[in-house]
C-alpha cells in the first residue's frame, strides 16, 4: 500500500535504511534462480498496462521469468519513487528518471548495487556507447543500466523553396549560416516584392545554458564545448572561454543585423513552428524530428506540393574549420538495482542475466514495436503500423518501451514513412545523426555531481544565462557580460568548477 505521510527529509531516512540493508550483502559469482522480478516503471499514457496482457507474456516468454511490473502514472512518479524507497518494500529493478539528489544520496550511501564491474560480463549490457554510459554515471560509478536515447539530433532545417529560389545551397558552416540567413533576410526569398521575411526562427528559451537552444548550439559549433570543456587542462564552464565569448559576439550580429525574429527574447516556442510555415522565417535550429513535423504539416496545408518546402542538414563546421556537434545526453534515466531487495551477488547476477534478455534482439521488437501482426507489419526492414491495433494493446507498447535499454544500439525496427519523399528525408535524418556522431562534443562534466551546484545550481544558472540574452538584445555590452561570468564565479561557480575537477581527478 502507498503511504501517504508526507515525504518531506525523506531523503536522509532512505539513505540510512536503505544503506543497512544492503549490508548483508554477500559474495558469490553464481547467478541464483529467480522465479519472479519485481519491476516498478513509469507510464505516460492514459492506462496502465492490463495484467497478463500480450505483450508482458510474450516478453516474459523471452526472458523466462515472470514480470510483476508496478506501473506508476508518470506525473507522480518522482514522488512515489521517494515514497518506495523510505518503505521496506522494493523491487527488484527500479526505473530511475534521473540524478536528483535524493537518488545521488542513496545510490553514493550504498543504497543500490554498483554496476560498473558487472555490466561488461553481459553482452547486452556491455554498452557500446560508453561515452552516454559514463555521464550516466554518479561521480564515475554505474548505478543503473542507462536507458538510450539519440545522441545527435541537433539540426538545422531549412526552407528548400527559398534556397531554390536564391540558387543557394544548404549551409556547411557557420559562415554559410550567416550568409543564407542574411540572403534570406534582405533578397526576398519568397518572390513577394515585400521586406517581410527574415532567416533564423529562435523562441524565448525555457531552458539555462547548456540545454540545446539554438545559442547552445552555435556556441558547441565554435568551439566552447558542451555545457563544460576541458580548457588548459581543467574542466570549466563553457562560458568562461574564448570561443564562447566570440560565438555570442556572432550572435549579437545576427540580432544586430535583423536576421533573427527581433522578438527572440519573448517569443513562444509553442508556436516555433508557425513562421517557418507561413513564410516569414527560413531557419530553424533544432532537433531533427522538427523536419518531419513541419513536413506533415506541410502535407496537410499543400498535399500536391509538400515536398517542396523542407529540407535539412546536421551540426555546422565552426571558424577553427573542425565540426563540434552538439549531442543530448544520450540517455533517459536507468534501470537500478536496490540492495534492499537484491541482498546477494548470486541474486544480482540473476537480475542482471534478466535485463541482458530484456535488452536482446527477441525482447527489443516487443518492446519499441509490439507483437508482429497485431500491432505492426513488417515491410523489409521497417515496420508498418496496423492502424486498428486496439489502442489499448498500442498503449501497452508505448509503456513497455520506458523497459528498454537499447545500450547496444536500437533493438526494434524503424518505421517505414508513408511516401517516398518522407522516406528519403528520414533516411538523411538518420545518415546525418550517424555522421554527425563522430564528432560529438560531449559534456565532461557530466558524471559528476557537485555538492555547491546541488544547493546553489539554480540561482547561479541564471546569471549568465539572463546575461546573455541581454547582450544578444543590446541592452548591456560585452564588459557587461565579462562581470556576469565574474559574478558567477565569486558568488559559488569557482567552488564549483574546483568539486568537479576533484571528481574528475578522483575518478581518473
Amino acid at each position: 500500500m502507498i503511504r501517504t505521510k508526507a515525504i518531506a527529509g525523506i531523503g536522509a531516512v532512505t539513505v540510512t535504511a536503505l544503506a543497512l540493508a544492503g549490508c548483508s550483502a554477500g559474495g558469490g559469482t553464481e547467478a541464483a534462480d529467480l522465479d519472479t522480478i519485481e519491476i516498478m516503471a513509469p507510464y505516460l499514457v492514459t492506462n496502465a498496462p492490463e495484467e497478463g496482457n500480450e505483450i508482458e507474456t510474450a516478453v516474459e516468454d523471452v526472458v523466462g521469468v515472470d514480470l510483476d511490473i508496478t506501473w506508476v502514472p508518470n506525473s507522480s512518479y518522482g514522488d512515489k519513487v521517494n515514497i518506495t524507497l523510505a518503505g521496506d518494500d522494493l523491487p527488484h529493478v527500479m526505473v530511475i528518471q534521473g540524478k536528483d539528489p535524493g537518488f545521488v544520496r542513496n545510490a553514493e550511501a550504498g543504497a543500490f548495487w554498483d554496476l560498473t564491474d558487472y555490466l561488461a560480463e553481459y553482452p547486452n549490457l556491455d554498452t557500446t556507447f560508453p561515452e552516454v554510459q559514463k555521464a550516466s554515471s554518479v561521480n564515475g560509478k554505474v548505478y543503473g543500466v542507462f536507458r538510450a536515447r539519440d545522441v545527435m539530433r541537433e539540426a538545422v532545417i531549412v526552407r528548400k523553396d527559398w534556397l531554390e529560389n536564391l540558387g543557394l545551397e544548404l549551409p556547411k558552416t557557420t559562415e554559410d549560416l550567416y550568409e543564407v540567413a542574411k540572403a534570406f533576410t534582405e533578397d526576398d526569398p519568397d518572390g513577394n516584392g515585400q521586406d517581410d521575411t527574415y532567416g533564423i526562427i529562435v523562441p524565448k528559451w525555457p531552458g539555462t545554458i547548456g540545454t540545446n537552444s539554438p545559442w547552445d548550439a552555435m556556441e558547441t559549433w565554435y568551439g566552447a564545448g558542451n555545457r563544460w570543456t576541458e580548457d588548459g587542462g581543467e574542466l570549466v564552464p563553457n562560458f568562461t572561454t574564448d570561443q564562447w565569448l566570440e560565438a555570442v559576439q556572432f550572435e549579437r550580429k545576427l540580432v544586430e543585423e535583423g536576421v533573427v525574429n527581433p522578438d527572440f527574447a519573448t517569443f513562444d516556442s509553442a508556436t516555433w513552428n508557425e513562421p517557418f510555415l507561413n513564410g516569414k522565417g527560413g531557419i530553424i535550429i533544432d532537433v531533427h524530428s522538427r523536419a518531419g513535423v513541419l513536413i506533415n504539416l506541410f502535407k496537410e496545408a499543400d498535399p500536391d506540393n509538400f515536398d517542396a518546402y523542407v529540407d535539412v542538414t546536421g551540426n555546422l563546421t565552426g571558424p577553427d574549420g573542425d565540426m563540434h556537434a552538439l549531442p543530448t545526453t544520450g540517455y533517459s534515466g536507468f534501470l537500478a538495482i536496490p540492495k534492499a531487495k537484491v541482498r546477494t551477488e548470486e541474486d544480482l547476477r540473476a537480475v542482471l542475466a534478466v535485463l541482458n534478455d530484456l535488452n536482446s534482439d527477441e525482447a527489443g521488437p516487443l518492446l519499441n514495436n509490439g507483437i508482429e501482426g497485431v500491432t505492426y507489419e513488417l515491410d523489409g526492414d521497417l515496420a508498418v503500423a496496423v492502424d486498428d491495433a486496439p489502442q489499448a494493446l498500442k498503449d501497452t507498447v508505448m509503456s513497455f518501451a520506458q523497459l528498454g535499454m537499447n545500450v547496444t544500439g536500437f533493438q526494434g525496427y524503424l518505421p517505414k514513412q508513408a511516401t517516398d519523399y518522407e522516406q528519403e528525408m528520414y533516411d538523411k535524418r538518420k545518415a546525418i545523426e550517424a555522421e554527425d556522431t563522430e564528432s560529438a562534443e560531449f559534456d565532461p562534466s557530466a558524471p559528476y555531481v557537485s555538492p555547491t551546484y546541488v544547493s546553489k545550481g539554480a540561482q547561479l544558472d541564471t546569471i549568465v544565462a539572463d546575461a546573455r540574452i541581454q547582450y544578444l538584445a543590446g541592452q548591456i555590452d560585452l564588459a557587461a557580460l565579462e562581470d556576469a561570468i565574474e559574478l558567477w564565479r565569486t558568488s559559488g561557480g569557482d567552488d564549483i568548477i574546483a568539486e568537479i575537477n576533484e571528481l574528475a581527478s578522483a575518478d581518473s
